[in-house]
């Protein structure tokens, strides 16, 4: 049970990186993609300003 959690939680982190790291181009930003993507989770919860850009790239 606790390895199925795991593997979830591994694919939503990645599917997070892809999706974002694929509408890049529809945020503010303009550096930083490897840093930005690898820290979303993160960055979500604390940073309302990319909570705002992080959905920006997700609706492409």
């Amino acid at each position: 049970m606790v390895n199925l959690l795991i593997v979830a939680l591994a694919v939503v982190y990645v599917g997070g990186i892809w999706k974002f790291w694929a509408g890049f181009n529809r945020t503010n930003f303009s550096g930083g993609r490897l840093y930005l993507s690898l820290m979303w989770p993160v960055l979500v919860v604390a940073n309302k300003s990319y909570r705002q850009n992080f959905t920006k790239a997700l609706k492409g």
